[in-house]
């Protein structure tokens, strides 16, 4: 059984800088595709970014340019940098593995917050 463990949130000003990272109990090279996820208080989930198993990216339009995803095989490792934040970036930070079609694992989450 496939499980994600996040770790790196905290609390943050407004422009600065945090890496959250999930650490996978199996191997990532293996997974179809690995992703955050975030959650504001009275707000839906919605993807942050996402990385394939062929090392493609998708990110939401609104942290383009400001949040890079990458993993290190090595580690079985993802990362989200987040840089320039803001509050709207407020919410607790998902990890999230598609192992394939009907099979998914989530971390437990980590909080971000960011003060204006």
């Amino acid at each position: 059984q496939v499980q994600l463990v996040e770790s790196g949130g905290g609390l943050v000003q407004a422009g600065g800088s945090l890496r959250l990272s999930c650490a996978a109990s199996g191997s990532i090279a293996s997974f179809n595709g690995m992703g955050w996820y975030r959650q504001a208080p009275g707000k839906q989930r919605e993807l942050v970014a996402a990385l394939d198993r062929g090392g493609s990216t998708t990110y939401a339009d609104s942290v383009k340019g400001r949040f890079t995803i990458s993993r290190d095989n090595a580690k079985d490792t993802v990362y989200l940098q987040m840089n320039s934040l803001k509050p709207d970036d407020t919410g607790v930070y998902y990890c999230n593995a598609f192992l394939g079609i009907g099979s998914t694992r989530w971390g437990q989450g980590t909080q971000v917050t960011v003060s204006s």
